[in-house]
Order: structure tokens, then C-alpha cells, then sequence
């Protein structure tokens, strides 16, 4: 007589179902936001004035909310940086007066639609809720991410809009999504001019994630024009405005040429120095507007490339270094603008430290994630492009920038929610391996003869 032999599946290791409770307990992803929302307010509590560029669009944005318009220090209409942030904040000042408090505030309500974007995108790009829980763990004890809340620096609105519109992009259903998209890459091409370059590459990630790529091309192309004609209109009254009272068409600013030139001459070193002989000199030459001094830094730094085209593409690295391996730049704000600082520098420059070890570890993650995830589809018979490759192309569009311009870390600010959502993924996907391997202790799977 032959016996039928039962095997009974095996039992989940503790580490299964500890990730099981991490990816679906409710109470873990309360306890996340609770966890991201108190150590950015937390931070709020340091004071911490204004200085370098965060002073000047302060300044802006209050002359914006007292109906004095978009002026210089002088008191003239200039096109001088991007205006988008100073718009924005004006707006907050303007219902809630101009202090540090109202700043604060903004930036915090804005890094909470940066953590719910990012939890979203992490879903939708890595289809895994524990890799997006685990990604918005990454962010919220993120120290650099969290020391930039009570700055009056672009970056946390930057963020904010990069993130929604590509969230918008990646899980639209219709072309009216196409609209919404567009007037949010319109508005953060109004706070950093190079914005729009990221919008053809999120099509064409799109394009080549599916079969039917030559059907789908001719509405995809579609699709990309729509959002680029929409922004191109969410510009166009401050292109207006130049015109009307520069006399000159000036698109979004007249900082491209600075920065061009900060990052190409005779004693340029990959970083944005604005203090070079060159720059200084530009900038003392009397009977010359911001115009005329950005259109003048364009043609020298220009030039000083063609004329040291070997020169250029030794800057290049160095100009990689600068964008990519230093990180927690946020200290240099508090340290020229908080009184604390004195008295808990040591603190401080701790903080610096540790920020710069896990940098390192998250940069470690994204970088082995890429081959980690090629493996994965592969081995799964799924087609090895996709929305998972939208991290890596967002940190290709500063790495290019940086390339031709100067290279400095607080470029890379924008990009390191989407280094955190393929981190979370790595460590969410390893650990998920890990769960899997036989427990030789519990002995052998019972079966029933």
C-alpha cells in the first residue's frame, strides 16, 4: 500500500514576520510620520537668522508681501535668481507676517507633502508598501533633509514640487493630470531654471518601461509636449514682467551666466566660487545692469572653455566631487546664522559627522541597488526598465548640470528622497532574502505519511 506523503509549508522565520508586521501594521507607519513630524519641528526650535542667499530671497519675498514688488537691494525691478521661492513665501508672509516663524512653518508643511510624495512614489516605482515604509524611515532621521526646515533656502520647496510632479506624472489617468504636471514643473522651473530637463526624461523612462514602444511613441511624445507647453505658459507673465520692466526678455533669471563663469576660469576648482578675481571684477565694472553683467559672464565663461577645452574636462571630476561626496551642508547656515552655535559647535559638528557616515551608507544602498534590482526583474522574466530607474535619472540631471556649471552639495538635495526610495527598497529586498533561508535549528519541515 502506498502511503501519500503531506508536506506542511514551512513556518515563516521570526524575521518573515517581523517584516510582515513592518510592511502592514498600522501602527508602524503612524509611528514613522510621528518620528519624521517631531524631529523637523524639533529643529524648528533652534533660531537661526537668515545669511547668504536664504537672505536674499527673505528680502524678496517681504518686499513681494508689502506690494513693493520684485527689487534689488537698491530698491530697483531685477530678474536676479529664480523668483519662484520668494513668490511662495511671499504669500505666507503676507497672510502671516514676515518672520523667522512663518518661514519655519512653510518649509514644515512642505516637507510633510515631501514625506507623503515620497511614501507614494515609493510605492508606485518599487510596488512594495515595506520598501516605501522603510524609505520614509531613511528620510525621517535623514539629518541634513531635517536641518534644512528653518532655512530660507529653495530646497525643501524645490523638493516638494519635484517630487509632486513626477508623482503626477508616474500615476496619471488621464491628460488633465497632464495639466496639473505641467504647472508644477512650471512653478519649479521658476525656482531652478534647468527644472524642465527632467520632464523628457521621465517620458522616456515611461516609454521604454513597456511592449508596443513604437504604437505608444507618437502619444507619449504627445503626453511630454503637453507638460512642456503648460510650464513654458506658468512662466511666461514673469518673462513678461522682465520684459516690461528690464526692458529686456529675460525667461526666468539672470544668474546663468554667474554661475557658468564661477565654475569655468583661470583659478576655477569644480566648486561654485563666487568670490573669484573674475567674478569680483564683473561684478565692480561700472555702468553695466544684472543683464548686461549675466549676459557678459556667459560670453567669458564661454569662452573659457573653448579656449581651455582641456582644462574643462579636468574641472569635470572635481566638479563630481564637489556635487557628490560631501553632504550636511545645512551646518554652514546655522553656523554663520545661529547664536547658538558658539557655544555647542562641538554639537554641532557631531551632528555633521554622523550626517556624513549615513550619507555615505544611503549613497552605498542607491549605488547597489541598481544592479541589485537589473537581477531581480531578470530573474522574475520582467522587463529590466522601468519606473524603478526614475531615482537614477533624477540624479542624472544635476550630475549633467554640474558638469558644465560648478558642482556643490546642496545641489543634490532634491535627489536624496529618491536615494532613500531605493535604499528602502535594498534593505527591505535583502532583508526579505535573509527571512527565506532554511532555520537548520528548527530541524526538518514535519510531514505527515
Amino acid at each position: 500500500m502506498n502511503a501519500r506523503v503531506i508536506r506542511f509549508p514551512t513556518r515563516p522565520s521570526r524575521l518573515a514576520l517581523r517584516l510582515e508586521w513592518f510592511a502592514t501594521e498600522r501602527s508602524v507607519l503612524l509611528a514613522i510620520w510621528a518620528l519624521y513630524f517631531a524631529l523637523r519641528v524639533l529643529v524648528l526650535l533652534i533660531d537661526v537668522a537668515p545669511t547668504s542667499d536664504a537672505q536674499w530671497y527673505v528680502l524678496r519675498a517681504a518686499s513681494l508681501a508689502s506690494g513693493h514688488g520684485y527689487l534689488d537691494n537698491a530698491g530697483a525691478p531685477t530678474a536676479f535668481w529664480p523668483p519662484g521661492w520668494p513668490i511662495a513665501l511671499s504669500l505666507a508672509f503676507a497672510q502671516f507676517g514676515a518672520s523667522q516663524v512663518t518661514l519655519g512653518l512653510f518649509n514644515l508643511a512642505f516637507s510633510l507633502l515631501i514625506g507623503a510624495t515620497t511614501l507614494a512614489l515609493g510605492r508606485r516605482l518599487f510596488g512594495s508598501e515595506g520598501a516605501a515604509r522603510a524609505t520614509l524611515l531613511l528620510l525621517a532621521v535623514y539629518p541634513n533633509a531635517i536641518g534644512y526646515i528653518p532655512l530660507g533656502l529653495t530646497e525643501v520647496f524645490y523638493t516638494a514640487l519635484l517630487l509632486a510632479g513626477c508623482w503626477v506624472i508616474v500615476a496619471r489617468t488621464s491628460r488633465w493630470h497632464l495639466v496639473t504636471a505641467g504647472l508644477l514643473f512650471g512653478f519649479a522651473t521658476l525656482v531652478k531654471a534647468q527644472t524642465l530637463v527632467i520632464v523628457p526624461l521621465l517620458f522616456a523612462i515611461d516609454w521604454l518601461r513597456v511592449g508596443n514602444m513604437w504604437q505608444r511613441l507618437p502619444r507619449l511624445v504627445v503626453d511630454g509636449l503637453i507638460v512642456m507647453a503648460i510650464a513654458g505658459l506658468a512662466v511666461l507673465p514673469w518673462s513678461v514682467r522682465n520684459q516690461a520692466q528690464l526692458g529686456h526678455w529675460v525667461t526666468v533669471s539672470t544668474n546663468g551666466g554667474y554661475t557658468l563663469l564661477t565654475g569655468n576660469h583661470d583659478t576655477a576648482t569644480g566648486d561654485y566660487t563666487p568670490d573669484a578675481p573674475v567674478v569680483k571684477g564683473l561684478m565692480a565694472r561700472p555702468g553695466m545692469d544684472e543683464v548686461a553683467r549675466d549676459a557678459e559672464a556667459r560670453r567669458l565663461g564661454l569662452e573659457w572653455i573653448k579656449a581651455h577645452p582641456d582644462r574643462f574636462l579636468k574641472l569635470i571630476p572635481k566638479k563630481l566631487i564637489r556635487l557628490w561626496l560631501p553632504d550636511g551642508e545645512a551646518e554652514w547656515a546655522y553656523q554663520g546664522g545661529a547664536p547658538s552655535y558658539p557655544r555647542f559647535e562641538i554639537a554641532y559638528r557631531a551632528v555633521r559627522v554622523l550626517n556624513q557616515g549615513y550619507y555615505v551608507l544611503l549613497m552605498l544602498a542607491f549605488a547597489a541597488a541598481f544592479p541589485a534590482m537589473i537581477v531581480r526583474r531578470r530573474r522574475d522574466g520582467q522587463r529590466w526598465i522601468g519606473w524603478w530607474l526614475l531615482p537614477y535619472g533624477v540624479a542624472l540631471y544635476p550630475t549633467l548640470i554640474c558638469v558644465v556649471f560648478s558642482g556643490q552639495s546642496r545641489f543634490h538635495y532634491p535627489v536624496m528622497p529618491f536615494v532613500c526610495m531605493a535604499a528602502g527598497w535594498l534593505v527591505i529586498a535583502a532583508l526579505g532574502r535573509l527571512s527565506e533561508r532554511p532555520n537548520h535549528r528548527a530541524g526538518p519541515r514535519p510531514t505527515l505519511h
